[in-house]
């Protein structure tokens, strides 16, 4: 990194959570590294969030209104678009950061010059010495599934490390130009969901490394935006789950996929929610199975 503080670009999405949003604001109010814009995206929220966010004075920070809502990826993406960075870090609007946050994730790309991607480490907010995220394991071939390192495990320091991992997390990642330009960015066609993986996937085939950086935290108050339990959560989950592993997989490995699917998670699925009286999320769930036969697996790559 010849520029030793270069402009670090954040982004972050609004959708109808103003006062998410300048709770996160306010937090980065701490931030101390020297170089850095704040760019608030917001996805067409039925309330206009300017008068609520300008009205707070937050430095360095700029508001841009969508004419529609794109989205988790294709927000991020024309955010990135707008962004001046040599970095860019993408930070969801219902976390706060430490001061120090930017030096710290910039330590691998200094470290490593194979570098494209960084994560921290995520804790709960309302819970913060517990880990929500200290990186993610392989995707696993069949289930479509990846483990979590670190979930729901006191933070005793114990992932406080910088180490090699398998994908960022949609939350908290920060992205060199460079990765952005020769890559590309988020596939807009998940909207929600899974876009972290692809991107990931495509980027460690790109011949980058994707980094954990355990000595920096973020607190998050999860699912902010959609909610624990939501039927649109369940739909995207599922939709982008088979869209990932078409999109990434391919013969034997795609056939044993859909096996696994089919044969467990399909009739599983179907029986849980019936047992439970819940029939929106059960057609949530089989919607988007559907809506996932009509998707072609490569418009974005």
């Amino acid at each position: 990194m010849q520029n030793q503080s270069p402009l670090v670009s954040i982004i972050t999405l609004n959708y109808r959570q103003a006062e998410v949003t300048c709770e996160f604001l306010e937090s980065c109010r701490q931030l101390t590294y020297p170089n850095y814009e704040i760019l608030v995206c917001d996805m067409k929220s039925a309330e206009d969030p300017s008068e609520k966010i300008l009205k707070g004075n937050y430095p360095h920070t700029t508001l841009y209104l969508s004419e529609e809502n794109l989205g988790f990826a294709g927000g991020n993406n024309w955010g990135m678009q707008l962004a001046k960075g040599e970095y860019v870090l993408l930070l969801n609007n219902d976390t706060e950061v430490q001061a120090d946050l930017i030096q710290k994730m910039l330590i691998p790309f200094d470290i490593d010059p194979r570098a494209g991607v960084v994560s921290p480490k995520i804790n709960f907010f309302d819970d913060p010495g517990v880990i929500q995220y200290a990186g993610f394991g392989k995707m696993n071939p069949v289930t479509g599934r990846n483990k979590t390192w670190g979930f729901r495990e006191p933070d005793h320091g114990q992932f406080n490390q910088i180490k090699p991992i398998y994908g960022a997390h949609g939350a908290a990642m920060m992205i060199s130009r460079e990765v952005i330009e020769k890559v590309g960015k988020f596939p807009e066609e998940f909207f929600l969901y899974y876009e972290e993986w692809d991107w990931s996937t495509r980027i460690r085939k790109a011949g980058y490394q994707i980094y954990f950086q355990g000595l920096a935290t973020v607190y998050h108050k999860e699912s902010m935006s959609m909610g624990k339990l939501n039927p649109m959560k369940e739909y995207y989950l599922t939709r982008n789950r088979i869209l990932y592993m078409r999109r990434n997989s391919q013969g034997i490995k795609f056939m044993a996929f859909t096996v696994f699917f089919t044969v467990f998670t399909l009739p599983k699925t179907v029986l849980k929610h019936l047992v439970k009286g819940n029939y929106l999320f059960l057609k949530a769930f089989l919607r988007g199975i559907r809506d996932n036969l009509k998707m072609s697996s490569y418009s974005n790559l």
